[in-house]
C-alpha cells in the first residue's frame, strides 16, 4: 500500500493562523486592547521541565508548546497529521519517505537537513527509554536523497506521520549533540522562539526568532514562568504580574473574569473513569456494572461537585476528539438502579458492599468519590471509600485485587492515536488493563487497526470501539476534565485540546 501527503507551504501557514473551531469549546482568546507586534510578554505555566528539558524524559513536549522545538509533522483540527519541518511523505511496506521543508535554519545558523534529521532521532530513539510514539516499533532511520530522511519499522506502520508529531521527537541542530549526553537546548531548534536564557525548573526566556520560515511569533520576547500553584497563577493574572496563565482552579475562574481577564474553558483530552473489577464479583455481572452506571448522575458531578469544571462523559473519548461523543449523558435513574440490583440477587435483604479506592494527586478525585458514594449509596450500595497513594495502590489493582476504582487517563499516549489506550486499557491481554474487561469480539476490532492507514477510517474505529465499552458497561466514564487559559494584556489563543500545537507563538502582547 502506498499513502502520501503534499501540502503547500501556504496552507500550512493558513492552517496556523486561523482560529481553531472545535464542537463544545472556547473561541480564541482576547484579552482586549491593541496587539502590539514588538511587545513583551510574561506568561504562568503550570508544568515546569521534568529534567531540564531532556527530550527522553516527555520534557519536548515543553519545548514544543512554547515554539522552540519542531517536529516533522503535526495535526490539525480533525487529529489528520499535516506538514511541519516535513512537506510530504510517501508509505512503501514497511518504510516512510519524509520530504524535508527546504530553507529552514536552526536558530544557530545551520540549516536543516537529511543527516541533521537522522542524528536528531537516533538520538532519541536510542535512549535507554525511547519516546512512547516509536518505542517497541523497531525504528531506523537513514537520508535518502538530498532532501529526505526515510524511518524503517519491524512490520509496516499505518501511522508514523501521527507519530512523528509528538514533542518528544523535535529536532535539534547536529551542534545540540556535540558535547555528548544531553542535547544543548537552547539556541539550536527551529521554531518561531529561540530558548534564550534557562533558570532551571523557575523560568526560562523566549525571543523571536526573525528567521523562521512560517509566521511570525506574535511577541519580540517572552517571559517563562512555572508556577505549580493554582491559586498563584490565578493572582499573578489579577495582579497584572504576567498576561496569560493556563490551568487555573474553578473557584477562581469569575474571580480573574471581574479583574477583566478573559478565560478560555476547552475541552481536554483526559477522563476520570470508575473502573469496576470485572475478574470477581460483584462485577463480573453485568447488571450490577450497569446499575453502578444508572446510579451516578454525571452532569451533577460535573456541573455541582465540579462547579462547571469538567464536562459529563457519556465514553472514553467526549468533545477533545472529533470521534468522541458529545451528546451528554443521562442523569440517574436510581429506580431501574434498583431494579437491576435485584436482578442481580441483591436488596435490603442482601446489602451490596464494595470498597472504592481513588488517591489525591488530582484534586477533584476525591471530591468526586465522596458523591459517587452518596449517589450509590441512594441506589442502596454501601461504599467504603479509601484515599490513598497511586503507587501503592496500582499493583493491587492491575491484579484485580479491588472493587472500584476512581482514575485519571490522557487516552492520547505522547501522539494523537488511540490505539495504544484502547489496547493497553482494554484488551485480554492489555499492559494497563485495570477493569480486566476481556472480549474477543473488542479484541478483533482492535486488531483491524492494524492494517487501517486512513485517519478517518481510524476514527471509525474509535468510536465503535467507544461504543462497545459503554454497551458492555466497562466502568462507567465520568467526566472530562475541562482546560482552562486567561489572558489579561494578550490576545490570539487558540485552544489545542490535544496539546500538540505550540501555544506561545501565537499570543499577541495588547497594549
Amino acid at each position: 500500500m502506498i499513502s502520501s501527503l503534499v501540502v503547500s507551504k501556504r496552507a500550512v501557514v493558513a492552517f496556523v493562523a486561523a482560529a481553531l473551531v472545535l464542537s463544545g469549546c472556547g473561541a480564541g482568546g482576547s484579552g482586549g486592547g491593541t496587539p502590539d507586534p514588538d511587545g513583551e510578554l510574561a506568561v504562568a505555566l503550570q508544568f515546569p521541565p521534568r529534567a531540564a528539558y531532556a527530550f527522553d524524559a516527555d520534557d519536548g513536549a515543553r519545548l514544543q508548546s512554547l515554539g522552540v522545538a519542531e517536529t516533522l509533522t503535526s495535526v490539525d483540527d480533525q487529529v489528520r497529521p499535516i506538514p511541519s519541518l516535513a512537506t510530504a511523505w510517501t508509505q512503501q511496506g514497511r518504510s516512510w519517505r519524509f520530504t524535508l521543508r527546504p530553507g529552514v535554519v536552526f536558530h544557530d545558523g545551520t540549516p536543516l537537513t537529511p543527516s541533521a534529521v537522522v542524528a536528531a532521532l537516533r538520538y532519541v530513539a536510542s535512549v535507554s527509554a525511547p519516546p512512547r510514539s516509536i518505542r517497541g516499533i523497531g525504528f531506523t532511520i537513514d537520508a535518502d536523497g538530498p532532501d529526505a530522511v526515510r524511518i524503517t519499522t519491524a512490520a509496516p506502520d499505518p501511522v508514523m506521520p501521527l507519530r512523528l508529531s509528538s514533542g518528544n521527537l523535535g529536532i535539534l541542530s547536529p551542534g545540540a549533540y556535540a558535547g555528548g549526553g544531553a542535547p544543548e537546548v537552547r539556541r539550536t531548534a527551529t521554531g518561531p522562539y529561540v530558548l534564550d536564557q534557562v533558570n532551571g525548573t523557575d523560568s526560562a526566556v523566549l525571543v523571536r526568532n526573525d528567521r523562521y520560515w512560517g509566521t511570525r511569533a506574535g511577541a519580540a520576547r517572552v517571559t517563562v514562568r512555572y508556577v505549580t500553584d493554582p491559586q498563584a497563577r490565578a493572582l499573578a493574572v489579577q495582579s497584572g504580574d504576567v498576561q496569560f496563565a493556563e490551568g487555573l482552579p474553578q473557584a477562581q475562574v469569575e474571580q480573574v473574569r471581574s479583574a477583566g481577564a478573559e478565560v478560555v474553558e476547552y475541552p481536554n483530552a483526559r477522563t476520570v473513569p470508575l473502573q469496576l473489577n470485572q475478574s470477581a464479583r460483584p462485577f463480573s455481572d453485568l447488571r450490577v456494572r450497569q446499575a453502578v452506571t444508572a446510579a451516578i448522575d454525571r452532569p451533577v458531578l460535573a456541573g455541582q461537585v465540579l462547579g462547571g469544571g469538567a464536562a459529563p462523559a457519556a465514553d472514553l473519548f467526549g468533545a477533545a476528539v472529533p470521534w468522541g461523543e458529545r451528546t451528554p449523558p443521562p442523569g440517574a435513574d436510581v429506580e431501574r438502579a434498583k431494579a437491576l440490583l435485584a436482578e442481580a440477587g441483591y436488596g435490603p435483604q442482601n446489602p451490596l458492599t464494595v470498597r472504592l479506592w481513588t488517591f489525591p494527586n488530582r484534586p477533584e478525585l476525591p471530591a468526586l468519590a465522596n458523591a459517587i458514594q452518596a449517589m450509590l449509596g441512594a441506589a442502596g450500595v454501601r461504599v467504603e471509600v479509601t484515599v490513598g497513594n497511586y503507587d501503592a495502590q496500582e499493583p493491587q489493582v492491575l491484579a484485580g485485587e479491588y472493587d472500584m476504582f476512581l482514575n485519571s487517563r490522557s487516552y492520547l499516549s505522547d501522539f494523537p492515536d488511540a490505539a495504544s489506550t484502547l489496547t493497553s486499557d482494554y484488551t485480554c491481554g492489555g499492559s494497563y488493563a485495570i477493569d480486566q474487561y476481556c472480549s474477543p469480539a473488542y479484541d478483533a476490532l482492535i486488531a483491524r487497526l492494524n492494517g487501517t492507514a486512513d485517519t478517518a477510517a481510524r476514527q471509525t474505529l474509535f468510536a465503535e470501539a467507544a461504543r462497545m465499552l459503554t454497551a458492555d458497561a466497562v466502568g462507567v466514564m465520568v467526566v472530562h476534565p475541562l482546560n482552562t487559559a486567561v489572558l489579561r494584556g494578550a490576545t490570539g489563543f487558540v485552544p489545542d485540546p490535544l496539546q500538540i500545537r505550540p501555544v506561545l507563538p501565537q499570543l499577541r502582547p495588547t497594549a
